[in-house]
């Protein structure tokens, strides 16, 4: 080995995926709520902007958080809704900023399942439940069989827009970990019961995307380590599923944690402010041949390259960084410096500093992140009446949510 590749950057190293499509380096932006659409579905000029810096930023790959195909259990009412009458000129124009600088775009494509958000959708999971903060419905048999096509007719309208791969999306308590979950899945037929069987819709799921999609199209999934939920879905539970997934075909394993349960802890909670989810991706290391990204806490660029270097992960998922900094990416692959400067907000209100970072998402699309307010309570209190407006239009788009 050359003194040169011993002293190469880890994370500069493309990362080829099985189905033959290239990552140019190990840094993602993984998925957010960037909560961009325009209340109706659709991509803005906005988002677009968003994710044309990014790519300029140097990230590998973006991934557009809760893309959704049905828009009766939406996460919320700026998400993206991928189907028949979206508005295909604006998801173009976000396709080709997304793209730039050799920069993959992927949509994850989900259901919020029984975390639907209730002023525009209805609440439907595996199993009915009612409990403080969260109630829904029970699929039926014939809902749960239909889901399959659902998300593969909507990767197969994401290839032929031309974003570059897909993520489906199995984590934070949407549908698809809703399934994996024994808290959230209490059925006693073919879809519930041991790990395997409440496995088994996703395992359909990835079977009908690739069918859809082809073998040479980038298609990843999304996984929680664990629900971090007494009664849900456990470590060793989803090292079983990571067993099982070795056996689909899928590209990239993306490890997160954590659902938005009501009264749910924190990632951060039981991690002490580090990557979070390491230590779980060490051990689905040796469950899998996948590539595997890690996604959660990543603040340093230290952090990242030790993980990459040791082969902890593959890719690394940036998220809040990237909000901070979009060109981060650039920055740590060719000439490290400073970490970034994340905010300390002494206090704040339930869900303020969600706020905080979501509408700094708006301000760096708009190009006007250095006059960005810093007051949390206002911020939250801008971001909950965009909220009430968008769900107005969404319903006159849609209609009332069954």
């Amino acid at each position: 080995m050359t003194d040169e590749t011993e002293n190469e950057n880890p994370i500069t190293r493309p990362l080829r995926l099985p189905c033959g499509a290239e990552l140019k380096n190990r840094l993602a932006k993984s998925a957010m709520s960037d909560s961009l659409g325009n209340g109706e579905g659709d991509s803005t000029p906005t988002q677009a902007r968003l994710y044309e810096r990014w790519a300029q930023g140097g990230a590998a790959v973006s991934i557009v958080g809760e893309v959704q195909f049905d828009p009766h259990r939406a996460e919320k009412p700026g998400n993206l809704v991928l189907g028949p009458g979206c508005d295909r000129a604006a998801l173009h124009s976000l396709v080709t900023c997304g793209t730039a600088n050799g920069t993959h775009l992927w949509p994850q494509i989900g259901n919020a399942g029984a975390l639907a958000y209730p002023p525009i959708s209805a609440p439907r999971g595996p199993s009915a439940l009612e409990l403080d903060g969260l109630q829904c419905a029970a699929l039926t048999i014939d809902e749960i069989r239909a889901l399959p096509s659902r998300f593969a007719e909507t990767a197969r309208l994401a290839r032929d827009i031309g974003f570059t791969g897909v993520q489906v999306h199995a984590a934070h308590g949407f549908l698809l970990s809703q399934f994996l979950s024994p808290l959230f899945n209490q059925r006693s037929d073919e879809y519930g019961g041991p790990i395997e069987a409440r496995g088994r819709l996703l395992f359909e799921v990835i079977d009908a995307v690739r069918a859809a999609v082809g073998p040479d199209f980038p298609v990843a999934i999304k996984l929680n380590s664990s629900d971090q939920l007494e009664g849900g879905l456990t470590e060793e539970e989803a090292l079983a599923v990571v067993d099982l997934l070795d056996e689909c075909p899928i590209d990239l394993i993306d490890i997160s944690g954590g659902t938005y349960f009501p009264g749910a802890k924190a990632a951060s909670d039981a991690a002490g402010g580090g990557p979070y989810f390491l230590a779980f991706t060490e051990r689905a290391r040796r469950h899998t041949t996948k590539p595997l990204m890690t996604t959660g806490g990543f603040k340093r660029n230290k952090q990242v390259i030790e993980a990459v270097a040791g082969a902890t992960t593959d890719m690394v998922g940036l998220a809040r960084a990237l909000v901070i900094d979009p060109s981060l990416p650039q920055r740590w692959l060719y000439s490290p410096s400073a970490d970034p400067d994340f905010p300390r907000f002494a206090s704040s209100p339930p869900g303020g500093v969600t706020a905080w970072y979501t509408m700094r998402l708006t301000a760096l699309g708009e190009d006007r992140e250095d006059r960005y307010d810093p007051d949390v309570a206002s911020i939250l209190e801008t971001y909950e009446e965009r909220d009430r407006r968008r769900c107005t239009a969404w319903i006159a788009r849609f209609g009332t949510a069954v």
